[in-house]
């Protein structure tokens, strides 16, 4: 069997994806009673972090630990392909040491190019294209409070950018709709428009893209990197701003996810985390038992979600 990857939503089928999650799932309610479980014993993830990070960090490494098995996080810093070491030679020499290589980056192809040299699974823990790992836990979250996903209506208000891009991915491979609410200029890119085909629109409007939705969810405005454009996108998104009044407009069961860090008074309001229909912080945990599950479907050999 060929070395399996997860650098994008669309590398698993739609059915390995709900296994993962009713994993993720089933490994959270093992954690909480207390019931050790060690599949990945003497296994080994590298985690190669070219941007900064506190939860794709502590969850991977937490997650490999509580499977039995260790990490180790290097920044870029601390190999050679910080000094300018081609991806390729870097990829043959970490898959012959490592059990699996999970990559947090810049440009997505240096996830193509590593994956296409190593033996072992690569993970994408967030590119500038695409966070398949964060819309892992997202529909782990949406199941344990609402059940399937499939043909609700979920909402993104704000960029157009690698969560909204994963989004979309997500809405094939889970049969949901998605509403995308940005400012013009700031749409995801025509590529996964055109792969979401009818399941996904445009609204300029954002009371009217929250409209019965089941789910809402946003990000910050200004990413890393886009620092210089802060000002500028603070007065473009300002509209925006998701609130309790406007998550009024959306089902009585609507569900509010962020995938934090936010910037409360910005893309959100002060108080919208917490408020009763946030489920944002069980969306942060769920980033460790979502990961424990595609970590042990990569690795363990025979281990396949049903």
């Amino acid at each position: 069997m060929s070395t399996r990857h997860f650098l994008s939503m669309l590398d698993f089928t739609p059915e390995e994806l709900s296994g993962v999650v009713r994993r993720g799932i089933e490994l959270k309610k093992l954690r909480n009673d207390n019931v050790l479980i060690e599949p990945l014993k003497q296994r080994v993830l590298g985690m190669i972090f070219e941007k900064s990070s506190t939860r794709t960090r502590l969850s991977f490494e937490a997650g490999m630990i509580q499977l039995g098995g260790q990490a180790i996080f290097l920044s870029s810093r601390d190999t050679q392909l910080g000094r300018g070491e081609p991806t390729d030679d870097s990829a043959r020499v970490m898959s012959r040491m490592l059990d699996a290589v999970m990559i947090r980056t810049f440009a997505h192809s240096t996830l193509t190019e590593f994956a296409a040299c190593s033996r072992v699974p690569v993970i994408n823990g967030l590119s500038d294209d695409l966070h398949p790992c964060q819309l892992l836990a997202d529909m782990q979250t949406f199941a344990e409070h609402r059940g399937s996903i499939k043909g609700k209506t979920v909402t993104w208000v704000g960029d157009g950018h690698n969560m909204c891009n994963s989004y979309i991915e997500a809405a094939v491979q889970f049969d949901f709709n998605l509403r995308i609410c940005c400012p013009k200029g700031y749409e995801p890119p025509a590529r996964f428009l055109q792969l979401g085909g009818e399941r996904v629109s445009l609204v300029r409007d954002p009371r009217e893209a929250v409209a019965g939705a089941h789910l809402v969810t946003t990000d910050v405005w200004t990413s890393m990197g886009q620092e210089e454009e802060a000002a500028q996108r603070l007065e473009l998104f300002a509209a925006l701003q998701v609130n309790r009044a406007l998550l009024d407009l959306a089902a009585k069961d609507v569900l509010f996810m962020h995938c934090l860090p936010a910037h409360r008074g910005e893309e959100i309001s002060q108080d919208l985390l917490d408020d009763p229909r946030s489920v944002a912080w069980d969306q942060a945990e769920n980033r460790l038992h979502a990961q424990k599950a595609l970590l042990e479907f990569l690795i363990q050999p025979g281990a396949r979600p049903a």
